[in-house]
């Protein structure tokens, strides 16, 4: 026997697993939480785990009774793509997730080193993991009900409308500026009627307020200070890049909702 902490209750168990806990105290829940991560059935269980099982809908519900309704009813049902997973991406899919959009396609060829962790949305744990597999499992540790679909390749002209044309809309969150050039290019001539948020000018320590917001050529929407970064600048840091990346997640969900500056 051994005691472990089950829905916040102290429970004495003979169980092997958590799957076999969950099936005796409560078999219709099909999502179990353990010390704070989601963990499949054959989880072994040791003495003192906290664990939590529940059904998706009431997770959902749970941490998203403070958003906004008329928000939460469109994002449950949307599909977001994110190009690339450094500063802006890995942060605007954690925001997203947050919000309850129902399904991301994530891509990004790339694994997490060290430079990365001034800012982007990845841990020292993470280290050498694609960025695609770090932040599917960051993003099922905080929404558990969001869908992910992970590409681990290079995008291009040939693969992306392959990939993002299910989408309701797509950001691009590359750092080289011929890569960002190549993604809008590539959607406005493959993928007309799907909205595409792009990202630029977040380097440095400027003022933070100088970020904002414009729709341009159509279904493009720009964020970023209206300054030109080149290709991967040397000054990228977490505050600029976080203010950019919540204008972007900001942006799709203004999208989402029909809710047009």
């Amino acid at each position: 026997m051994m005691r472990v902490t089950v829905n916040g209750v102290l429970t004495d168990t003979d169980s092997k697993t958590i799957g076999e806990l969950g099936h005796r105290l409560y078999p219709d829940r099909g999502i179990a939480v353990a010390d704070g991560r989601q963990v499949p059935a054959d989880t072994i269980l040791e003495e003192g785990m906290t664990i939590y099982f529940g059904e998706g809908k009431d997770m959902r519900a749970a941490m998203l009774k403070r958003d906004d309704p008329d928000v939460e009813s469109h994002m449950s049902g949307a599909c977001v793509g994110i190009a690339g997973l450094g500063g802006l991406g890995s942060n605007i899919a954690a925001m997203l997730a947050r919000t309850g959009v129902g399904r991301l396609v994530i891509a990004d060829f790339d694994c997490v080193d060290l430079s990365n962790l001034n800012r982007q949305n990845y841990f020292v744990e993470d280290l050498g993991l694609a960025k695609t597999d770090a932040t599917e499992k960051i993003l099922k540790r905080m929404s558990p009900f969001t869908e992910i679909e992970k590409h681990t390749v290079r995008l291009t002209p040939e693969n992306i409308p392959g990939i993002f044309g299910m989408c309701d809309v797509v950001c691009e969150a590359f750092d080289a500026a011929d890569q960002k050039a190549m993604i809008v290019s590539t959607m406005m001539e493959r993928l007309p009627d799907i909205p595409l948020v792009s990202g630029s000018g977040m380097a440095g320590a400027g003022d933070a307020n100088s970020i904002t917001t414009k729709t341009v050529l159509g279904h493009v929407v720009l964020c970023g200070d209206g300054k030109e970064d080149g290709n991967i600048p040397p000054h990228l840091m977490a505050p600029r890049v976080n203010v950019c990346a919540g204008h972007m997640a900001n942006a799709v969900i203004r999208t989402l909702t029909d809710k047009k500056d």
